[in-house]
């Protein structure tokens, strides 16, 4: 990477080393790098400065013509000051956006100012805008960048497949002495922009499109970032044994694979993280068959193994001085006529024995195989797997919490205030041996579904527990509500969310780095 600039497919960063850096939004655009040095000057237009929580705005003149300032200052006295973002069109080539800073603001709190100016730019015909960092008074560091992050998340847009695509380029250049981001935090913002990003594409893309033969391909393209990839086919999963994911995909026409990213960034040969992902491809529930309704949606069913792969693709871009390792298992769940019955019973990669009582409780055996098989290969320091897996969890946290399970209080502990910091909330939920008897069966050795009623998630998640086997800390995060989103939320615009990448990536930061 050049010390002077990064190139992204969506944006162009440019970085100038004394008072400006150029952003450029909208997606796959090719566009020149521009370098600039421009000085503060009241010409500019399309202005941002930040206040303070009520909108002091008399420090700001010098930034200003005087007919600007009073004509502002006369605006505000009626303006609703609740409002963290106000914008005033001057004149008809320029607006002056006033952003307020509380006194208590968290760093997810500029992630979403920054959000919300993306809003106001969005719809805006203007083409240019000016960031004064030396407006900003707090002590946060890399205030600005946070503010930028939050602004590239929020812009993104899944629109390869539209015949007419927005042309607009829109620039922002940070001018100022302040808040300078170095290019150590550069590579931070843009490795968690990528990798949110790619995770974001994956889930987007069509059933037709992203088939587990596809899906293994791409992740096999992230060897040019410094990932080592191991892609098992059916046959090397066969000799394995890795029954009850083969069992799944056996229906389609297309392969079943599991796939491991492995990242050495550690000086030592210490254990890894793991991170296990679902990766239903396309799950139409096969003879268990899901109601037509929304069917569509099933596509999104590979978030959990999506943020897997986001989040290996950001800790190699960024270099991350950890080892680590994501593993995932890809699988298509249709209906044919070599499809899996409901009643079949297959023997896991553990040895232990499952009857599929029903063949659309079919993610918890793809990650059956998958947790004993990265807790054996790999003796990771815990596991943390990540799957779009009950329906019952959106009954029971909606679209604000994930649900966590875990067997180890310090690896549940992290996950919360990681969660917390990033605004990718989790709640804990219950586990216990006396759900067990909800999924023992009377002809193997486990169901895999609960047909007493209750408890849907948590008897998912007991059923998942049984496969790690040497005691391993292992946390489960049920993403059913937060993986996909239809009116969008505070960093995302609606679709998929990438929701877990930047979560992880902070548990790692805090703890393990």
């Amino acid at each position: 990477i050049n010390a002077n600039f990064f190139v992204d497919i969506r944006y162009i960063y440019t970085y100038i080393p004394f008072d400006s850096t150029r952003v450029c939004l909208k997606k796959f655009m090719s566009i020149k790098l521009n370098y600039s040095n421009k000085a503060i000057s009241k010409s500019f237009a399309n202005l941002v400065l930040f206040t303070d929580e009520k909108f002091n705005f008399n420090g700001l003149k010098k930034y200003l013509s005087n007919s600007e300032f009073s004509y502002i200052s006369d605006l505000l006295k009626n303006s609703n000051l609740k409002k963290d973002l106000l914008s005033f069109e001057v004149n008809s080539k320029k607006t002056v956006f006033l952003v307020s800073i509380k006194k208590d603001i968290k760093i997810s709190d500029i992630e979403n100012l920054g959000a919300k100016f993306h809003s106001y730019i969005n719809y805006d015909k203007k083409k240019e805008y000016f960031v004064n960092s030396d407006t900003i008074n707090n002590k946060i560091k890399n205030f600005v960048g946070y503010f930028l992050h939050g602004l590239k998340l929020k812009s993104y847009d899944f629109n390869i497949y539209k015949s007419k695509k927005n042309k607009k380029i829109v620039s922002i250049s940070v001018i100022g002495n302040k808040n300078k981001i170095s290019i150590q935090d550069h590579l931070r913002f843009k490795a968690l922009e990528e990798g949110s990003f790619f995770a974001r594409d994956l889930v987007s893309e069509p059933g037709n499109i992203l088939h587990p033969d596809e899906y293994a391909k791409r992740i096999n393209t992230l060897k040019k970032f410094g990932l080592k990839i191991n892609i098992y086919d059916e046959k090397k999963l066969k000799k394995l044994g890795m029954n009850a994911l083969l069992g799944v995909g056996q229906g389609s026409i297309r392969g079943s694979y599991l796939v491991t990213m492995e990242w050495n960034g550690a000086k030592n040969n210490s254990n890894p993280l793991a991170f296990v992902g679902k990766g239903v491809c396309f799950d139409t529930g096969g003879y268990s068959l899901k109601p037509a309704k929304f069917m569509e949606d099933m596509t999104y069913d590979m978030a959990g193994s999506a943020t897997v792969v986001g989040l290996m693709k950001n800790l190699a871009i960024r270099k991350a001085k950890i080892n680590a390792v994501g593993v995932v298992g890809l699988v298509e769940n249709m209906v044919s006529g070599n499809a899996q019955r409901p009643g079949d019973i297959v023997k896991s990669y553990s040895g232990k024995t499952i009857e599929v009582l029903n063949t659309d409780a079919e993610g918890r055996l793809v990650l059956a195989d998958a947790l004993t098989f990265t807790e054996k290969k790999f003796k990771p320091k815990f596991m943390v797997d990540l799957a779009t897996l009950t329906g019952a969890i959106i009954v029971s946290l909606g679209s604000e919490y994930a649900g966590l399970f875990s067997n180890d209080d310090k690896l549940s502990k992290q996950l919360l205030e990681a969660g917390d910091k990033v605004e990718e909330k989790l709640w804990r939920m219950p586990l216990h041996k006396n759900f067990d008897k909800l999924i023992d069966s009377k002809n193997a050795d486990m169901q895999n579904i609960n047909y007493v009623g209750g408890a849907g998630s948590t008897t998912a998640a007991q059923f998942l527990q049984r496969f790690i086997l040497n005691k391993t800390p292992w946390a489960h995060l049920d993403i059913a509500g937060m993986a996909f989103s239809k009116y969008g939320g505070a960093l995302n615009s609606g679709g998929a969310t990438s929701y877990g990448v930047r979560l992880l990536n902070q548990l790692i930061e805090d703890n393990y780095e």
